[in-house]
C-alpha cells in the first residue's frame, strides 16, 4: 500500500513541481490566509516563541513577525515541490554560496562538519554539492528518520538529487569514521537546532533566543573524533526564490576546543542570524519545552 502511495504522491509532487515558480508563489500567496486565519497551524506556539524571544518587541512588530513567518512558511512548501523537478543549472542560480575557496582548501587535508539551523529554505542547501564537483569529496547532510515510510521516501528522493548523501542520524558516527578510515574527505551538514529528548541531554546550557537552551552535541562529538574542521552556514533569503550561503570557519582544531564550546559559538552565530530576519527561522517548533528549571529539578533527583 506505501508503494502506492508513495507513486500517486511523486507523480502529484512532480506534476505540481513543473509549473513555474512564480505561479507556485502565486499558490503560496493564496494559501496563506487559510492557513494563517482558518487552520491556524500552531499560531499559539509561534506566538508564545516569539513573545518570549523577543521581550523587547511591541505587540504589532511580533504580530508583523508572525503574519511573514507564515507568509515564508507557504513559501517554503512551495519552493520545496519545485525540487522535486527544479534542474541543475536553476538550483546553482537560484542557491550561491560563498566561503567556497577557503573549504575546498580545508578539504585538502581535512574532512569538514558543517552547522546548520532550520533557517531559510534548508532544503536547497542539498544543492551544496554541485560546487563541489572539482573537488573529491562525498557531500551530504544527517537526517532524521521521518515517521511516515512515505514522507521519508520522498524528502529522500529530493534530497538526493543534486548528488547529496544522506546520512541516517543513529547512524552518523559509524559511517563517518569508516569515510575516514576509508581516506574519503567528507563535508556533512548538521542541522542541530532541534531541542533534544531528556536522554540526550548533558550538562550543557547556554543562552539563546532569551532562554537557557539545551543543544544536542553529537556534531560537536564527532568533529573531534574525526578531527574535522567546523564551519557555519549563514543562510540569507536575497529575495524571493533566491536564497545564498555564506560559509564562516569555526575552528580547524575542534580537539583543542573546550568542551561545548564549539556548540555555544554555533548557538551565538545562529541567534545571530535569526534575530536579522526572524521571519525565516522555523518557530513552529516546542524548542523550549523542556526547561533549565526542569533538568536542575532532574539533577537533583538523581535522574540527569
Amino acid at each position: 500500500m506505501n508503494k502506492i502511495i508513495y507513486a500517486i504522491l511523486f507523480a502529484l509532487g512532480y506534476t505540481v513541481s513543473l509549473l513555474p515558480l512564480r505561479v507556485l508563489y502565486l499558490l503560496s500567496d493564496l494559501s496563506y490566509y487559510p492557513f494563517y486565519y482558518l487552520i491556524r497551524y500552531r499560531r499559539n506556539v509561534v506566538r508564545q516563541n516569539l513573545v518570549e524571544c523577543f521581550p523587547e518587541k511591541s505587540e504589532a512588530e511580533i504580530i508583523g513577525i508572525e503574519r511573514n513567518f507564515y507568509h515564508f512558511l507557504c513559501d517554503y512548501f512551495a519552493e520545496t515541490i519545485k525540487l522535486f523537478s527544479m534542474s541543475r543549472r536553476e538550483i546553482q542560480r537560484r542557491m550561491t554560496f560563498s566561503g567556497l575557496d577557503k573549504v575546498k582548501e580545508i578539504l585538502k587535508t581535512q574532512d569538514v562538519v558543517l552547522y546548520m539551523g532550520h533557517y531559510c529554505n534548508w532544503e536547497w542547501v542539498t544543492s551544496f554539492p554541485l560546487h563541489m564537483q572539482d573537488v573529491d569529496v562525498v557531500s551530504g547532510q544527517i537526517y532524521h528518520r521521518l515517521r511516515n515510510e512515505v514522507s521519508d521516501r520522498l524528502f529522500l528522493h529530493m534530497r538526493s538529487r543534486y548528488d547529496a548523501t544522506s546520512i541516517e542520524m543513529h547512524r552518523a558516527l559509524r559511517r563517518l569514521v569508516s569515510m575516514k578510515k576509508e581516506k574519503k574527505r567528507f563535508i556533512v551538514g548538521f542541522i542541530t537546532d532541534q531541542g533534544p529528548k531528556w536522554w540526550n541531554y548533558v550538562k550543557m546550557w547556554t543562552p539563546f533566543l532569551n532562554h537557557q537552551t539545551s543543544f544536542i552535541v553529537g556534531a560537536e562529538g564527532i568533529a573531534k573524533i574525526t578531527d574535522a574542521a567546523v564551519v557555519y552556514l549563514d543562510m540569507q533569503r536575497v529575495k524571493r526564490g533566491h536564497y545564498h550561503g555564506e560559509f564562516i570557519l569555526l575552528t580547524e582544531h575542534p580537539k583543542q576546543m573546550p568542551d561545548y564550546e564549539i556548540t555555544v559559538a554555533y548557538a551565538n552565530m545562529l541567534e545571530a542570524s535569526i534575530r536579522r530576519a526572524p521571519q525565516y527561522w522555523l518557530w513552529s517548533h516546542k524548542r523550549w519545552k523542556r526547561t533549565y528549571e526542569e533538568y536542575l529539578q532532574r539533577v537533583k533527583e538523581g535522574l540527569m
